[in-house]
């Protein structure tokens, strides 16, 4: 697991200054912690039962520092951390030129998807950023793209290395699923993503023939070489490519004629063996669904496995993706496992199970029923045809555990836990803006219905403030962009309140209504959510400043979530999940079994 320094933040509110820290996996339950201001200590006593404090005596200008108590002796002081003046961190962004197509057409730039990985090893994130070009194109649609760019940042707004991508990777969301992730356990993150002939990398080299242009007169990309590319996350500098496998072979054995669900594509990291991680790439999930995994190592991939439903034996594991995976250890041996849609493969590559209900556009890993021993898998489903357009199922074994007919393609889906009455995530089931907004009901994790009305918010859930019943994230729709907002589910009327709306921010992925990113990016265990200005030209990441007594260690410790926030720009975004049931009647969390990648020894919390 990556090292993390204590992420103390400190923000100015009407009441003093809202300060919060990491509470890391690898401290000891009994860690205590003492704060300062301007170099003087504020805490009388150590705070033991809380990561965060409200000094009513800060100031705008004041500088605050924490540091841990083990065994009743103080350790080092973290980093200086001076007060934001707002609950947001506005990160500026190299906005690039748009360009003009083969055809004459010409497109702009928005900032897009985000990840976050620590590239410098100096125990704090830097941001990742995908460039969306204004003409990028769901596979159902002919017509050229622009280039699709890679940014790096660092949080203060220092830019780092642009990858581009060149004319032979399409732009839009199922074609480039970037994964920033420490691969080779040296305490940098590496990028690794699908490229092509004409690929720059961070230092200008050019990967295969710069000249190459593989675009038809449709503005797909049918032919030509496709690989497969580890970047240095320091310098943006490719490291090793290979070819893209599988490869696209005839594009009829994807589902169509005209590469349409060829060009589907999802990624991950899993820990494989239980101790490192690994890449896994895939292709395919309407029909034909391959998912091949690798190592990275000494600087180079080795292929782990490649499991193929066309494998005899693998029949049924055909169409049963959904555009985006999850990855978590289901069976309780300490090694992950991929959940793809409504079907799972081994650790070893081999096929775990199969529900054969086919494929669907959301779907939720966690332990939503903490009544029941592992994790749970609630997803939605397209095919009228199936018994099933709601289910919740056994991780691990894949038993449907109970399910709803539908009899109609549902559109979205969400599983949250967000009424303190009921222990366990509420799932329900929606039709998005376009569809008279369908609800299918609301279900307790039991498969209770509770009311016929849900929740109008299926996008993404999100802890935030004090309490631990979780809040939605959306955005309201005009038909043409998104503003965003955070809504909290009013239990007793069955309506959803706005409690956050910031101004001049756009959401991403048209009626998706995704943030550029949401995850636990520093202070205590709440999430923090990126979002774009209205022009691109920054980032800004917004931060809670509610008081919460629960202690909790850092997200960003939790295998599945951390894991969660690496696949979480594959194609159609989706929130991450802990492995833990984090909610009203909690058991204490249980201390991830980890260890820091890298020598970390001298640099200060």
């Amino acid at each position: 697991m990556e090292y993390l320094t204590r992420g103390l933040i400190a923000v100015k509110t009407e009441q003093g200054v809202f300060v919060s820290w990491r509470f890391l996996g690898t401290d000891h339950e009994t860690t205590a912690f003492h704060l300062y201001r301007d170099g003087k200590r504020i805490t009388r006593k150590p705070i033991a039962d809380s990561t965060n404090f409200l000094d009513q005596n800060g100031m705008a200008d004041s500088v605050y520092q924490v540091a841990a108590i083990n065994k009743g002796r103080e350790e080092k002081l973290s980093k200086e951390a001076p007060v934001w003046r707002e609950n947001v961190l506005e990160v500026p962004l190299n906005k690039p030129e748009g360009g003009v197509t083969p055809d004459g057409k010409p497109y702009t730039y928005s900032a897009n998807d985000a990840s976050v990985g620590d590239v410098d090893g100096d125990g704090e994130y830097e941001i990742i950023l995908k460039w969306d070009p204004s003409n990028s194109k769901d596979n159902a649609h002919d017509g050229y793209t622009g280039d699709v760019l890679i940014d790096a940042y660092k949080l203060n707004g220092t830019f780092l290395w642009r990858i581009n991508l060149g004319r032979n990777i399409r732009a839009g969301a199922h074609y480039t699923q970037f994964m920033v992730y420490d691969l080779d356990g040296d305490g940098k993150a590496e990028i690794a993503m699908k490229t092509a002939d004409g690929t720059i990398d961070g230092k200008g080299n050019i990967i295969g023939d710069e000249h190459a242009d593989f675009r038809n007169e449709q503005g797909r990309i049918l032919s030509g070489p496709e690989y497969l590319t580890v970047f240095k996350g320091e310098t943006g500098e490719a490291l090793t490519t290979v070819d893209y496998e599988p490869r696209r072979g005839k594009l009829e054995d994807w589902g169509d004629g005209y590469g349409n669900r060829m060009d589907r594509f999802l990624a991950g990291i899993a820990y494989l063996d239980g101790e490192r991680p690994s890449l896994v790439m895939a292709r395919g999930y309407y029909t034909r669904t391959v998912l091949v995994a690798y190592d990275f190592r000494n600087g180079r991939l080795k292929k782990r496995w490649t499991f193929d439903s066309n494998q005899p034996g693998h029949e049924a594991y055909a169409g049963q993706g959904n555009h985006s995976l999850s990855v978590a250890d289901v069976d309780g041996d300490g090694k992950d496992e991929i959940i793809y849609g409504a079907m799972a493969v081994d650790h070893d590559g081999t096929g775990l199970y199969t529900t054969e209900l086919g494929h669907g556009d959301a779907m939720h890993v966690g332990d939503l029923d903490p009544s029941r021993k592992g994790l749970e898998v609630f997803q939605v489903h397209e095919d009228a045809s199936k018994p099933y357009g709601l289910s919740l199922r056994d991780a691990g074994t894949g038993e449907v555990l109970w399910g709803v007919h539908a009899g109609t393609d549902v559109g979205r889906g969400m599983a949250a836990h967000i009424d303190p009455r009921y222990k366990g995530s509420l799932v329900w089931g929606i039709d998005p803006p376009g569809n008279d907004g369908m609800s299918y009901g609301l279900y307790t994790s039991k498969g209770e219905k509770i009311s016929d009305k849900a929740p109008a918010s299926a996008n993404f859930a999100i802890w935030w403030d004090g309490d631990l019943v979780r809040e939605l994230l959306d955005h309201e729709w005009n038909g043409t962009i998104g503003k965003p907002k955070i809504e909290k589910w009013d239990a007793e009327n069955r309506c959803l309140k706005t409690i956050f709306q910031p101004e001049d921010v756009l959401s991403n992925n048209g009626t998706k209504g995704n943030p550029v990113l949401q995850a636990n990016l520093f202070g205590d265990w709440r999430e923090e959510v990126i979002w774009r200005t209205e022009d691109s030209s920054a980032l800004r990441i917004y931060t809670t400043t509610h008081l919460t007594r629960h202690r909790i260690y850092t997200l960003m410790h939790d295998p599945v979530y951390r894991l969660g926030i690496a696949w979480q720009n594959t194609a159609y975004n989706q929130p991450p999940h802990t492995s833990f049931y984090l909610g009203t009647g909690m058991k204490k969390p249980p201390k991830p079994a980890l260890y820091i990648a890298g020598n970390k020894a001298e640099i200060p919390l």
